[in-house]
């Protein structure tokens, strides 16, 4: 009989976060801090980790999500496309502190589901004819001008999710998936925070999300430690 080992990337949160140091470029998932992993961010404040490159789709709320690294000034630059439910990240902008860089939702998406998928960018029309355009490179295809935009990787992940079995094959809740599959393809090193972790096999395939091969590290979640806007 045949024996196949089973991988498991289970590993501790210190073990995980190691890779995470002074000016890593940082992918997160979450919309407003659902789908952000809580354990993670707790760690990293108490690492007293900064200079991050964020890359997501917002900033959070001041104690809720990424926002709390940001409120702390531990980022040094930010793309994503709005930062208007935490005004610290407003005032550290205005105040020269954090590098803030927008793009389209729907754009930002897009790059770095480019990133995961090995492209070198994608062709959008959003922003002709405005100062959005100005130094950038353009390409026409069939009679109709685009502007390029570069795909988006980073060198560490951090994602939340539902369930994750010991591969790191992820199922996530509702709306909590947001933009979790998206950079768990699109970093060096993807680190997973799951509320429930499961041998391998005993996830419904049909219900897998994202598939362990895009996984490196799963951490056991802690749970949610902030309240919410509407608590």
């Amino acid at each position: 009989m045949n024996h196949v080992r089973q991988i498991s990337k289970v590993v501790s949160l210190k073990e995980a976060l190691s890779h995470i140091k002074q000016g890593t470029s940082l992918m997160y998932g979450g919309f407003g801090g659902i789908g952000s992993p809580p354990s993670i961010i707790e760690e990293l404040l108490q690492m007293k980790v900064s200079q991050l490159d964020l890359i997501g789709n917002d900033a959070g709320f001041p104690n809720i999500g990424i926002g709390r690294l940001i409120s702390e000034g531990r980022a040094r630059s930010l793309l994503t496309s709005h930062i208007g439910s935490n005004p610290n990240a407003g005032r550290l902008m205005t105040e020269n502190k954090l590098d803030v860089t927008f793009f389209p939702q729907g754009t930002l998406a897009e790059k770095i589901r480019a990133g995961g998928m090995g492209l070198g960018g994608i062709l959008v029309d959003v922003g002709l004819g405005t100062m959005a355009e100005e130094g950038r490179e353009k390409v026409e295809i069939q009679n109709k001008t685009y502007l390029i935009e570069e795909a988006l990787t980073a060198e560490v992940a951090i994602v939340y999710a539902k369930q994750a079995d010991e591969y790191g094959n992820l199922v996530f809740d509702k709306s909590a998936r947001n933009f979790n599959p998206l950079v768990a393809m699109a970093a060096d090193i993807t680190i997973v925070e799951a509320e429930q972790i499961v041998p391998s096999g005993e996830l419904d395939p049909e219900n897998i999300v994202t598939p362990g091969v895009f996984v490196d590290y799963i951490v056991q979640s802690e749970g949610v430690n902030w309240q919410w806007m509407w608590e």
